[in-house]
């Protein structure tokens, strides 16, 4: 388990508690305080690990600084920023996010940690998210029991590594990969993946036409890839879900909807396979990622469906 440096008092939840139970701690100090040009993605500057690290956050466009609000991390893929997934996901739109507050982590060199071409480590990373929330929560009204993660391809491997620590992947009430590349969680070493508390929310959607990060598993570039239907398998058994899941064909039989009930919760695990979408996020409008890969739009939206499913669930208490 990697262990994170603890700068702030954020109270951890490692135990399997009743769902109707929900966290009320965190830092509030942030709450009061205005800001200017709300409703455009301003950006921020932190030290983390000695190195200067950087994030956009979106607030509002009516952001009440008495409010706490839940709050969105979205984590970009390779050789790319935190603004090119803003705008290919479109999650600063009103109508996702008009009553949450999104924030838009940079990598070091272009990536996160996970992979043979990644500039950070795991523990570096990690850290990171870590120092971000405390600095998230310092100067912005943030609703601790309501924090989410999300990304693409490494981004989404990311998302998936911090749900794997005990530590930083307390502080998230749900996580929801997208094309994850999963090299921290694959065949050799997912039995590391240690996560807070039984169960975590995880959606995974998946393109069966991805020749970049393979359904079927394999090599990757970053390192070795899980198959999906593997790592689905082995997070229903982290969360204790029943063995049997519901599947739903939509779309002609394009897109495959899975879904696990896990301690008597239906839904804590979902997935959507749409069987002839490539490496890129699931938009049925055209997007950036689409044009990189050469794909059409797809049935589904991606973008719709995590903040969905991040808004049926809260971070239970200690």
């Amino acid at each position: 388990m990697v262990k994170i440096t603890r700068l702030s008092v954020i109270t951890l939840s490692a135990a399997c508690v009743p769902a109707t139970t929900l966290y009320t701690g965190g830092d509030t100090s942030g709450c009061g305080k205005s800001h200017w040009f709300n409703g455009i993605t301003q950006y921020r500057d932190i030290q983390s690990s000695g190195v200067d690290r950087s994030y956009g956050i979106h607030l509002p466009s009516n952001y009440d600084a008495s409010r706490q609000y839940p709050t969105i991390l979205g984590f970009h893929g390779s050789s790319s920023i935190g603004f090119f997934f803003e705008v290919d996901t479109g999650f600063d739109s009103e109508q996702f996010t008009g009553d949450k507050i999104m924030v838009y982590p940079n990598g070091l060199g272009g990536a996160w940690a996970g992979a043979n071409y990644s500039k950070a480590t795991v523990e570096q990373d990690l850290q990171f998210v870590w120092d971000m929330l405390v600095d998230l929560r310092q100067n912005f009204c943030i609703d601790s029991a309501r924090i989410y993660a999300t990304g693409l391809s490494i981004g989404g491997g990311f998302v998936d590594t911090i749900a794997c620590n005990a530590t930083v992947g307390g502080e998230f009430a749900a996580f929801a990969p997208g094309s994850g590349s999963f090299y921290t969680n694959n065949d050799e070493n997912y039995q590391e993946c240690q996560p807070a508390r039984v169960p975590i929310p995880i959606l995974e959607i998946h393109g069966g036409a991805d020749t970049d990060v393979r359904y079927d598993g394999g090599e990757g570039e970053g390192g070795i890839e899980p198959s999906i239907p593997n790592w689905l398998s082995r997070w229903a058994d982290r969360n204790q879900c029943d063995e049997q899941y519901q599947q739903e064909d939509l779309f002609d039989n394009d897109v495959h909807h899975l879904s696990w009930t896990c301690g008597g919760q239906e839904g804590v695990i979902q997935h959507y396979k749409t069987d002839d979408q490539k490496h890129d996020w699931a938009s049925p409008d055209i997007n950036f990622s689409q044009i990189a890969a050469g794909d059409w739009p797809t049935h589904i939206s991606a973008t719709t469906l995590i903040t969905n499913f991040f808004m049926r669930f809260k971070r239970p208490a200690a």
